[in-house]
């Protein structure tokens, strides 16, 4: 099936929402611009203003959120919500590392920022799904108003899906869906799996103190730098004999620092590290699991310990019947062939906190060339995406629209 073409819905009635080939080209364009102008979380003041722009032509009334950055927009003023509306939501931040393609003609143009997850894509998919339900709606063939969310900060722990949600964008929405960029999945088909298919993901500052000495008379005072290692050794073997191995909890450690001098023990050592956990009543014990043991740990070598447990963002947890609806929406589009199962990441996504509060789904949205073998993984400088994949995730968007409308 093309991406042009249009599937029955089970009541007999077309499918409209097919991409036109002129919209599909000033996407592409649109995206390049956005690669090419990356802005970091709750400063995205240009993303935020061409989205606007382009969606006040067409009519549109979007609102600003009240940070300054990212938009809410509504679809189909004077329409009855039914049970309530349906929200797409994008994230429309970027990374704060450099851009390492060398032959790309849309690079970024900030330096050592990039959009190396993928955002710039789905901000495009989100921005052209409401440029043809706009004129779906002008067309008096919209049945049930559609929420555009435009999310600022999806990089900065914990996320700012909760100041968006403190904003208004799940007022009068039942139901949440949105894309994520898969590398390793090729353009023109989706990822979908019921229940979790993300990780939460937190993190952690510890500080470890005692009064430091002399290397030949350790025994006189508190080893920090045995402290720290015994920390970062002990507590992740010890929180996995304390909690269910099936809830996947891992602690991996990213930094530790301490000392100056070769013959001086410090009198203060740091570690930085993530949380990650698959289950979600297990992220809900993690914090005082893992200050017990770092705790624990601590005062068995005489050290005093300081923990910052920092809450990142839950699993991304997919509601069965709204996960049903993504992949029923693109089999209308693009046949059965175009949807695969996946597994459940260790990466985490603030989109969790939206299904905190109205049911979801989050699909994979394939962006490899087929056929290619080099994977341009996310949150790399080299990362990229076929940008076919910015029609399949319009077409996926529309078709979800109607066929929710239908249910």
């Amino acid at each position: 099936m093309s991406p042009e073409s249009e599937a029955d819905l089970p009541a007999g009635a077309v499918l409209p929402g097919a991409l036109p080939e002129a919209l599909r080209a000033e996407l592409v364009a649109f995206r390049r611009d956005l690669h090419m102008h990356p802005e970091l979380g709750n400063q995205e003041f240009r993303t935020t203003a061409a989205i606007k722009a382009r969606l006040e032509q067409v009519g549109l009334r979007p609102r600003v959120l009240p940070g300054g950055t990212g938009l809410v927009c509504d679809i189909g003023e004077g329409l009855d919500p039914g049970p309530g509306m349906l929200a797409l939501r994008a994230d429309i931040d970027g990374l704060p590392i450099p851009d390492t393609k060398s032959e790309c003609p849309y690079r970024s143009t900030v330096p050592d920022r990039a959009h190396a997850c993928g955002h710039d894509v789905h901000t495009t998919v989100v921005l052209g799904t409401g440029l043809v339900l706009a004129g779906l709606h002008r067309e008096g063939l919209l049945p049930r108003p559609v929420r555009l969310v435009f999310q600022p900060a999806e990089e900065v722990l914990p996320g700012g899906a909760g100041d968006a949600i403190a904003g208004g964008v799940l007022d009068g929405v039942a139901r949440i869906v949105a894309v994520h960029c898969d590398p390793r999945l090729d353009a023109g088909k989706i990822g979908l799996r019921h229940g979790a298919i993300t990780s939460a993901c937190d993190r952690l500052e510890v500080a470890l103190d005692g009064p430091g000495g002399h290397t030949a008379r350790p025994h006189l005072t508190t080893d920090l730098v045995t402290a720290a290692a015994r920390v970062a050794v002990d507590v992740p073997a010890l929180v996995a004999r304390r909690i269910d191995s099936r809830s996947g909890l891992a602690l991996t450690w990213g930094r530790i620092e301490s000392g100056h001098a070769p013959n001086v023990i410090p009198q203060h050592a740091e570690l930085s590290g993530t949380v990650r956990c698959l289950d979600l009543e297990a992220w809900r014990q993690a914090p005082d699991l893992l200050v017990a043991a770092i705790d624990e740990v601590a005062n068995l070598h005489g050290a005093k310990s300081q923990i910052d447990y920092v809450r990142g963002v839950p699993p991304v947890v997919n509601d069965p019947d709204v996960a049903d609806l993504l992949r029923d929406a693109m089999i209308a589009r693009r046949g059965v062939q175009s949807v695969e199962g996946t597994e459940q990441s260790l990466g985490g996504e603030d989109f969790s906190w939206y299904l905190e509060h109205v049911p979801g789904a989050m699909a994979r949205l394939g962006v490899r060339t087929p056929g290619e073998r080099l994977v341009r993984d996310l949150h790399q400088g080299d990362f990229d995406a076929d940008e076919s994949a910015i029609g399949v995730g319009v077409e996926l968007f529309t078709a979800a629209a109607f066929l929710d409308a239908s249910q």
